[in-house]
């Protein structure tokens, strides 16, 4: 396959997955913002998270929810607004469609001329906001739904998952950071579980969680399943198992030297997870835990690129 294709093939897996995000957290967030027992104050931590929007220009969106939302999804000012990413993925998509099926050229053609059609903007502006982003949410899992059951698990499927777990690692890490950085990175102090309820919720790991974990100590708990548990989608372990299953595809029959250094690059964040032991994690400087698995993985996707999309 040539760099460029895959190259593509993993920047539009990878844009897919951000936009889907991006609408649970925003989704997860505006529905906290209506009820007043629960309002979980600015939408500060978000922009943080999705813009690189300097302070003084975040507070003037922190406390509007209709700026925030707009900001966000339908700004064409904002770099990784929903609108653009999902510009960018149409375009990586419109260039190789002899790599993807039809199905995942239209849902994603169709998600694309849905967010620039007029209404959406005014319906985000309106109390049918949430009924706006939820058509996008559905649709970016139709994206996903149809790429699972169309395309062909060959060298292509393997790389577009490459980007999707890739970007949904980055994604759980960055969000169970934030989450644990509004609350001191203070794992000793017990909190209750409408404390955790927004990450689990954005991860939509919430029901998951109360059918799985039984106990009252839902820091240790909560932890485990966004980060351990390699039954769980979204957490960080499943990434890594879904990375590696794919990298093994890859890198099959590839005898370029700079291969064993990238599996190297790879087996020392796998490791650092999957022999990890849980309980420790408490006792641990959560901070730097989760600043040190950020940058180990992104120095894996800058190997990966290097290795299979430079061109």
């Amino acid at each position: 396959m040539l760099s460029r294709i895959a190259d593509s093939l993993f920047w539009l897996s990878r844009y897919m997955e951000r936009v889907e995000e991006m609408l649970r957290v925003a989704r997860t967030h505006y529905i906290y913002s209506l009820d007043k027992n629960i309002n979980s104050g600015t939408w500060k931590p978000i922009l943080q998270v999705y813009t690189d929007l300097p302070e003084d220009k975040a507070q003037v969106f922190e406390n509007d929810t209709y700026a925030a939302l707009h900001y966000l999804l339908l700004d064409n000012n904002n770099e990784n607004s929903a609108k653009n990413i999902i510009q960018k993925a149409r375009e990586n998509a419109r260039g190789i469609q002899d790599h993807i099926t039809r199905e995942v050229w239209e849902e994603v053609n169709s998600i694309y001329h849905l967010i620039n059609r007029p209404f959406v903007k005014l319906k985000l502006a309106s109390a049918d906001a949430l009924e706006i982003i939820d058509l996008f949410l559905k649709h970016s899992m139709m994206y996903a739904g149809v790429a699972d059951v169309t395309m062909q698990r060959g060298i292509g499927w393997n790389v577009m998952k490459l980007g999707k777990f890739v970007e949904r690692g980055i994604e759980t890490l960055i969000l169970t950071d934030k989450q644990c950085a509004l609350h001191n990175y203070d794992l000793y102090k017990e909190l209750d579980i409408t404390s955790w309820r927004f990450l689990l919720l954005s991860l939509a790991g919430y029901e998951a969680y109360l059918k799985t974990y039984r106990s009252t100590k839902h820091n240790q708990q909560i932890l485990h399943q966004v980060i351990f548990n390699a039954d769980f989608p979204h957490s960080v372990l499943y990434c890594l198992n879904q990375i590696e299953r794919s990298l093994a595809v890859l890198v099959k029959e590839n005898t370029n030297p700079e291969v064993p250094e990238l599996l190297r690059s790879f087996g020392r964040i796998h490791s650092r997870i999957r022999f990890m032991d849980p309980a420790s994690l408490p006792s641990t400087d959560i901070q730097s835990f989760f600043l040190e698995l950020k940058r180990k993985l992104q120095d894996f996707n800058a190997k990966l690129k290097l290795l299979f999309f430079s061109y």
